[in-house]
């Protein structure tokens, strides 16, 4: 065999680990770009080769072997995706450390208790609001030994010898060093933000991460000219594996969003050909664009309607699902004069968008994939590393979670639960024993939680174990997918829909400002007062809207109370998990007095 091509892909074997993915990535194409990064003090683009990141982990590599930590100790990381990010990550890994992310969102006691279950020695920050969040839990963390910030703090008067800026931390130079760790050591322990209870830490070995990077590499068609733009948070299993080693197994350039507020225009300036993006990204888009056409001429909103249809129909007919028509030849001058004005406000080169994390509606894929952005749904967990199934682009069912990956078993359990079996499989969860067995039975099959079923080559998820509301009558209601269809108006931002024991449904839901005050200024009212989404016409109009949105659910499936608010929920008032999944128990505890009033004499 020849010597292994400067840009292609690592294998498995060749990597042996993460952090030997990384040395092997740097030798093999120095020169070649690897990250881009925004520099705020210049107000401009920045990029590093393979080289210069190699440089400098070597740096970060040398420094932490200044800390005296054991192989196997935990040193956790609180920043937003950067270089830096990587940095850390990978001087960890070939120090045998174990790295434990967080989200820089998080709520203070919920960091806290992950801090101490984790037993962390080492903690990276960004900067000032990183370390002023954590100022009310600052007393319960005494056990970490060393606390490096990327920015200048102010103490507030109240020195901490711990603390140093990475400035004062790194050596000035030091030589990149290969470590060869064993694929089957604990490589990170991600807690997941569970919607009820303590977050558990998933533990993840260097080959499950691996292994499932190099699999779902084998998914899409891509190279190393591909350029990814990073905007799930890398604390998220899905952008950590698909948005970080898996550009690094091809060699490929992985662009960093400044932030979430800023990625329309982060599309347009780096122009991505691959973006991993969960669906309320793209929800938003969809909303946006709907709101946009209110706008429109009659004409105009008739020919986006027939661009879509007609685009829908090509993507349909190259699946292998509907025949030629005539319609098609339409289809050049559609995309010119429709679809191409979309997909460039998305950067005009994606060549693929993977989404995952939660269903994606179909009326948002229908519509994306109508305008020609090959848009494909995975499924995964955490605690599986975490692809388990992927769509291809040449095999793309919008409605189904996409094929099993190599090496992934399935089978249908009790009660419909999906159970799978594959090398990413985690280790275990940090410290729990008895959650470990009550997730992977004695086969080996993980317990997914999720109800499914297979049918040819692909997944289809059909709902959740527990996420299932029983009315008084006994009849089911899948409460996620009434609220993934009422959020597809743009009026509702969030919604949670209530019944479990009650004798009919009723919604607490968000209303978008925007829409909001455009609804308030048609009926005369003033926008600022909190009280006014609740009054009587109001809550007519509202529960109209939501009732439309519903309207394909059964009949014992509609919602006749509801409570308004304005204020979203979000991470810091505990309401919603840090990857922004609804925490049902604490809504319900928080509005209880409202929701006891819908039922009130029933």
């Amino acid at each position: 065999m020849g010597k292994p091509g400067r840009h292609s892909p690592i294998t498995v074997d060749a990597a042996g680990s993460l952090c030997g993915l990384f040395y092997q990535r740097v030798q093999r194409s120095p020169a070649a770009p690897a990250y881009r990064y925004y520099d705020t003090a210049h107000d401009n683009w920045k990029q590093l080769n393979w080289a210069e990141a190699g440089a400098l982990v070597a740096r970060w590599q040398l420094a932490m072997r200044g800390e005296n930590l054991q192989p196997g100790e935990r040193v956790a990381i609180m920043l937003q995706n950067c270089p830096e990010w990587v940095m850390f990550d990978q001087s960890a890994l070939a120090n045998a450390l174990v790295v434990v992310p967080l989200y820089t969102q998080d709520r203070a006691a919920n960091v806290a208790y992950i801090l101490k279950d984790a037993g962390v020695k080492l903690l990276l920050l960004g900067g000032q609001a990183h370390w002023d969040s954590l100022q009310p839990v600052w007393d319960q963390l005494d056990f970490i030994n060393r606390i490096v910030s990327l920015e200048h703090i102010d103490t507030a008067g109240h020195a901490d010898s711990r603390l140093k800026t990475v400035g004062e931390w790194l050596p000035d130079r030091a030589e990149l060093t290969r470590t060869d760790i064993h694929r089957d050591t604990l490589a990170t322990i991600v807690y997941t933000s569970g919607t009820t209870g303590r977050p558990k830490g998933v533990m993840l070995s260097h080959g499950n991460i691996l292994w499932n990077a190099a699999r779902s590499l084998q998914t899409v068609e891509c190279d190393a000219d591909e350029l990814f733009l990073s905007f799930l948070p890398l604390s998220h299993m899905l952008e950590r594996t698909a948005g970080y080693y898996l550009p690094m197994i091809l060699g490929a350039c992985v662009a960093y969003n400044r932030s979430i507020a800023q990625l329309a225009d982060d599309l347009l300036a780096v122009r991505p050909t691959i973006i991993i993006s969960v669906p309320r990204i793209f929800e938003r888009v969809h909303n946006k664009i709907q709101l946009g056409l209110e706008e429109k001429s009659p004409l105009a909103r008739t020919l986006f309607r027939v661009a879509v249809d007609t685009g829908w129909q090509r993507f349909e007919h190259a699946q292998g699902r509907a025949p030629w028509r005539a319609k098609l030849l339409l289809w050049p001058i559609l995309k010119k004069l429709v679809a191409e004005k979309v997909t460039a406000k998305l950067g005009g080169r994606l060549r693929v968008a993977v989404v995952g994390g939660a269903p994606l509606p179909g009326g948002v894929a229908r519509l994306f994939l109508g305008l020609g952005l090959p848009l494909i749904q995975g499924y995964g967990l955490t605690e599986t590393s975490p692809v388990i199934s992927v769509n291809r682009v040449e095999d793309n069912d919008p409605a189904s979670a996409g094929c099993l990956l190599e090496d992934v078993q399935a089978r249908i359990g009790e009660q419909e639960e999906l159970l799978v079996r594959s090398p990413g499989v985690m280790l275990g969860y940090w410290n729990n024993p008895q959650a470990s067995r009550d997730m992977i039975d004695d086969e080996g099959w993980l317990h997914t939680g999720d109800k499914a079923r297979l049918q040819g080559t692909h997944l289809y998820i059909t709902g959740r174990l527990k996420e299932i509301l029983v009315l008084a009558n006994g009849e089911k209601i899948p409460p996620a997918d009434m609220e993934m269809a009422i959020c597809m108006d743009a009026l509702f931002e969030q919604a949670m829909v209530i019944g479990d024991g009650r004798p009919y449904l009723s919604a607490l839901v968000v209303l978008n400002r925007e829409q909001w005050q455009l609804l308030a200024k048609r009926l005369r009212l003033d926008a600022d007062d909190p009280a006014a989404c609740n009054l009587g016409q109001i809550k007519e109009i509202v529960l109209e809207r939501l009732t439309r949105q519903i309207s394909a659910f059964p009949g014992y499936a509609q919602i006749r109370a509801i409570h308004c608010q304005l204020d979203p929920w979000t991470i810091e008032d505990g309401l919603m998990t840090p990857t922004l999944k609804l925490k049902r128990d604490q809504v319900f505890q928080r509005f209880q007095a409202d929701i006891e009033a819908f039922y009130a004499g029933h």
